[in-house]
């Protein structure tokens, strides 16, 4: 066997150079690039190494830990898991700036490969800069922190343990089951130590992805539910555009005359328009969608997570009788509040479930039902996304309504936090797979345009267009200038409505007081008066602030025609959010309180309670 005498760096480099997919009948590089902000920690042994491969394996660089790592785990969602991205930075406070964006891979089950550099492994120059000390564990470090957030974590202290820790991420990153973020924490030292790899370890592998079938008796069990059905529904949720089924969704739906309803991540798996399609589900959802939750006996739960926003914290199913099935590839979804679970491909699950099931159809009267209840919410959505024609401050409805009359079907909208995920999930018109990105798991503030930046490296061709709030906007912007350094042009759509408007609302709803959300109500020397236009230009970016949606509507046609990024911004009101669809949340309400609001709000809140379906 012959070997090659490579630093611990070198090997990984080369290692993730030779890992393979493939997407259309073309055999692509599983890994995209690598993401580095360098420091002492990585800079001389990660940082050499990458030079080495750029023409293999590309180096980005950004300007936030945390947003690059946004940026990467947008990347691999816009691929659909098939591809993904690798991120490095130093041992200390860039390390744990990708901590959070770990646990966002996490919830969403989405692949991302962390490489934080370490402390030295031979423990010589202790304590290095930005080591964290335990006093009474001397092998815990900053990096420990990730440990809770991967679905695989080691240190990589010898370079020899790469021949099998690397083999390992590599499983898990490309498992549909299993599929998270992956930390290999390098110590620095290490790094830059040479050992003599076995040269076949670098020799090219190809991951195709498993699809597991559906387990026989299973099957029957989940057929036999679906014949004895008069009210079936569907939730579909993201693991449909994971197992790239959202074709054999639409087939399996129309075969069987089954509606249709949408999660978060499962938005755009079947066309807007289409007849069995009743829209976003739960506590944003639609009329129609959360009409047919309601009163359906047996609900197929179609690579969901179900989590309180798809069930309306569990109050949302009414029907007594009601029964899941938990088709999913992850047997700890699958079987949640007692599912009959169906562990398999989606893909491949609906296919099984389609031969097993003809000639069953939902019955006629079900369907009539729903579609007139489609056409009343369509009625009401048209509605509130119109433009008023009036002074007043728009609503957030009202902007994603002139935003999509400037779009066009191709076009791919990216948010995450606030207000306007809400707003999306029912209103905005997913035209065809992939062009809905909402980062909704772990919901986190500043992802939009990081993950705008992942979105528009994994789909060059699309205009994306970030919508964004100003409180997002404050949090994490950077990458922004990243985004025209490296010619990835976005369209960022900020909704300034002057503070958190969102949680001011939710505040306000459970009895509080107005405080510490808009920035009217936090305490201050001198209000803010931020120039969101200005400071986009600073970054490079072309900005415009329009006071209309007919402005705003031009805006967003011209900026289609930039060769860079575009910021168009627009002031908004905090106070209003659509009332049309939607359920209750459960988010809880003090059992005492001096106000008479929260008190009220309380005897509300323990009504709803009742409503929960618990353990079943």
């Amino acid at each position: 066997m012959s070997h090659i005498r490579l630093t611990a760096a070198q090997a990984l480099v080369r290692y993730l150079a030779a890992q393979k997919t493939e997407i259309d009948g073309a055999i692509v590089p599983i890994f995209a690039g690598v993401w580095a902000i360098f420091g002492h920690g990585n800079v001389a042994g990660l940082g050499e190494a990458l030079y080495g491969v750029q023409d293999a394996l590309p180096t980005y660089r950004a300007h936030n830990e945390q947003g690059m790592a946004h940026a990467a785990i947008a990347y691999a969602k816009a691929q659909n898991r098939r591809r993904m991205m690798a991120c490095t930075s130093s041992i200390g406070p860039g390390a744990l700036n990708m901590v959070t964006a770990a646990a966002l891979a996490h919830v969403n089950r989405l692949p991302v490969l962390f490489l934080p550099g370490d402390v030295f492994a031979n423990r010589r120059p202790d304590p290095v800069l930005q080591q964290v000390e335990d006093f009474g564990d001397a092998t815990v470090s900053a990096n420990d922190c990730f440990r809770p957030v991967s679905r695989f974590y080691d240190r990589i202290q010898r370079p020899e343990q790469l021949l099998t820790a690397l083999p390992r991420a590599l499983q898990v990153l490309t498992d549909p089951a299993d599929c998270g973020p992956v930390t290999l924490a390098f110590c620095q030292d290490v790094q830059a130590e040479a050992f003599d790899y076995p040269e076949s370890f670098f020799a090219e592998k190809l991951w195709t992805p498993r699809r597991p079938r559906p387990d026989h008796a299973e099957l029957e069990a989940a057929v036999a539910l679906l014949r004895a059905a008069e009210a079936p529904l569907i939730i579909a949720g993201g693991g449909v555009h994971y197992a790239e089924a959202t074709a054999r969704l639409r087939q399996f739906a129309e075969t069987h005359h089954i509606p249709v309803t949408e999660t978060q991540a499962g938005k755009s798996a079947l066309p807007y328009d289409h007849p069995l399609n009743l829209g976003a589900i739960g506590v944003t959802g639609t009329s129609a969608a959360n009409d047919a939750a309601e009163k359906a006996d047996v609900i197929l739960a179609l690579g969901t997570r179900l989590q309180d926003f798809t069930t309306g914290s569990w109050a949302l199913f009414k029907n007594p009788n009601r029964r899941i099935i938990g088709l999913n590839v992850q047997p700890f979804d699958a079987g949640k509040h007692q599912a009959q679970p169906l562990v398999a491909d989606a893909k491949e699950g609906l296919k099984e479930l389609t031969k097993a099931l003809a000639p069953y159809s939902a019955p006629k009267g079900w369907t009539d039902a729903l579609a007139t209840a489609k056409a009343i919410w369509t009625q009401a959505a048209a509605t509130v996304l119109a433009d008023p024609h009036t002074n007043a401050l728009p609503t957030d409805a009202q902007v994603i309504g002139a935003v999509q009359r400037a779009g066009t079907p191709e076009d791919i909208v990216v948010c995450a936090a606030g207000g306007l995920p809400g707003e999306l999930h029912k209103l905005w018109n997913a035209a065809e797979p992939g062009t809905y990105h909402l980062e909704y798991g772990f919901s986190c503030m500043g992802y939009e345009i990081a993950g705008g930046l992942g979105v528009k490296l994994a789909r060059p061709d699309r205009e994306v267009i970030v919508m964004v709030g100003d409180g997002s906007y404050l949090m994490m912007n950077s990458e922004l200038a990243t985004s025209i350094m490296l010619g990835l042009k976005l369209t960022l759509v900020v909704l300034d409505n002057r503070g958190f408007g969102c949680i001011n609302r939710l505040q306000k709803g459970t009895g509080g007081a107005p405080f510490n959300n808009l920035l009217q109500d936090t305490k201050h020397a001198t209000l803010p008066e931020i120039d969101f236009r200005a400071h986009a230009e600073s970054l490079g970016a072309i900005a415009v602030k329009v006071s209309s949606l007919a402005e705003l509507e031009t805006a967003v046609k011209a900026a289609r025609g930039h060769s860079r990024s575009s910021v168009i911004v627009i002031d908004t009101d905090p106070q209003v959010s659509t009332q049309a669809g939607g359920h209750w949340w459960d988010v809880a309400v003090p059992q005492v309180s001096p106000r008479a609001e929260v008190q009220a709000a309380h005897a509300v809140y323990a009504e709803k309670l009742g409503a929960q379906k618990l353990g079943v």
